[in-house]
C-alpha cells in the first residue's frame, strides 16, 4: 500500500535490554534483544512513515520515566518520532500525580498508558483509585491508551463513561479472538464502547491476534470492518506495533492486509485513518 500522503504510525515500541529491564521479553525469546529507531527504519522503508508515536513498553514502574527519557534522547536522532505515551501506575491515585507532573516537562510525552491486558481482576479499572487517576490525565492534557484483552471490554466501557473528560484510544482493536474465530461478544462490545465519544481505536495489533503462521488477510476483514462500522474514518488511527507485530510476519505485510480489508473508501477518509486522527488526538 502506498499512500500520497505521509503516514503516522501511532504505536511502534523500542526497548533495549541492557539499558532497562522489560521481565516479560523474557517469555518472548525473539523479542528479547534490541529493537531501535534504526531496525524501524528499515523495516518500514516502503511505508512512507513520516512520523511515529512511542508507546512504552512494560518497563517495572520504577524505571518509567528512565524509558521517557531515554526515548527522548533517541528523538534527537529521529526526527520522525513526535510523541511519547508514558507509563504510570494509575491505581496509584492521586499518589501518582508526582509522576505526572514529572512526565508534564518532557515535550514530547503526550499520552499515558498503564497496560491492563495482565489483570486477572476484570474490575481492576474501576477501583476508586485508579478512576481518580485516571481522570487526573485531564488536569495535563494527556490521553489514556487502553491495552486490554476482548474479555475486559465492558470494563474499560465503564471507565470510559466514567471519565468523560478523558480522551481515550483502544489499543489493538481490543485484541478480538482472532485464532478462535469468535467474533459475537466482541462486535457487541465493541459497540457500546464506541458510541461513547470521547474514545477512538487503533487499527493495530490484529497479526499477533490470528494465527502467526497461517492467516491471511481474509481472516481479519471481518474485525477491521467492524471497526470501521463503529467507529468510522473519524475515530480511528493506524497502528503498526513494531517489533511485536514481527511475531507475525514483516511490516509492510500488515499495511497492505490492512488495505485489503478496509472497505472502499474516498481519499480524504483514508488520510484521517492513516495520518490526521493520530496527528490531532496526540498533538502531533
Amino acid at each position: 500500500m502506498v499512500c500520497p500522503f505521509p503516514v503516522v504510525d501511532s504505536h511502534v515500541h523500542f526497548w533495549d535490554p541492557h539499558l532497562l529491564d522489560y521481565p516479560w521479553l523474557k517469555e518472548v525469546p525473539a523479542l528479547d534483544r534490541a529493537f531501535l529507531p534504526s531496525g524501524y527504519s528499515v523495516a518500514t522503508q516502503t511505508a512512507g512513515i513520516g512520523k511515529m508515536v512511542f508507546v512504552e513498553c512494560g518497563c517495572p514502574p520504577g524505571q518509567n520515566l528512565d524509558e521517557v527519557a531515554w526515548v527522548s534522547g533517541l528523538a534527537l536522532g529521529e526526527s520522525r518520532l513526535k510523541g511519547i505515551v508514558a507509563q504510570v501506575p494509575l491505581e496509584r491515585g492521586w499518589g501518582a500525580r508526582d509522576e505526572l507532573i514529572a512526565l508534564s516537562h518532557f515535550p514530547l510525552v503526550k499520552g499515558v498508558r498503564r497496560n491492563l491486558q495482565g489483570e486477572s481482576d476484570p474490575q481492576f479499572c474501576l477501583t476508586p483509585d485508579f478512576v481518580t487517576g485516571v481522570r487526573m490525565l485531564a488536569d495535563f492534557d494527556f490521553s489514556f491508551d487502553l491495552c486490554i484483552v476482548h474479555s475486559q471490554l465492558p470494563a474499560v466501557t465503564e471507565l470510559v463513561r466514567r471519565c468523560p473528560e478523558v480522551r481515550f484510544v483502544l489499543d489493538h482493536c481490543g485484541k478480538p479472538a482472532i485464532r478462535a474465530g469468535q467474533t459475537d461478544r466482541w462486535r457487541r462490545q465493541l459497540s457500546e464502547l464506541a458510541a461513547l465519544p470521547n474514545v477512538m481505536c487503533k487499527l493495530s495489533g490484529l497479526l499477533t491476534e490470528a494465527d502467526w503462521v497461517r492467516w491471511q488477510p481474509a481472516d481479519l476483514l471481518p474485525y477491521v470492518r467492524h471497526v470501521i462500522e463503529c467507529f468510522g474514518y473519524k475515530r480511528v488511527m493506524y497502528g503498526g506495533d513494531w517489533p511485536v507485530l514481527t511475531l507475525a510476519g514483516d511490516y509492510p505485510r500488515w499495511p497492505a492486509a490492512l488495505d485489503a480489508c478496509l472497505p472502499v473508501a474516498a481519499e480524504s477518509d483514508l488520510q484521517k485513518l492513516f495520518q490526521i486522527n493520530a496527528e490531532t488526538f496526540y498533538h502531533l
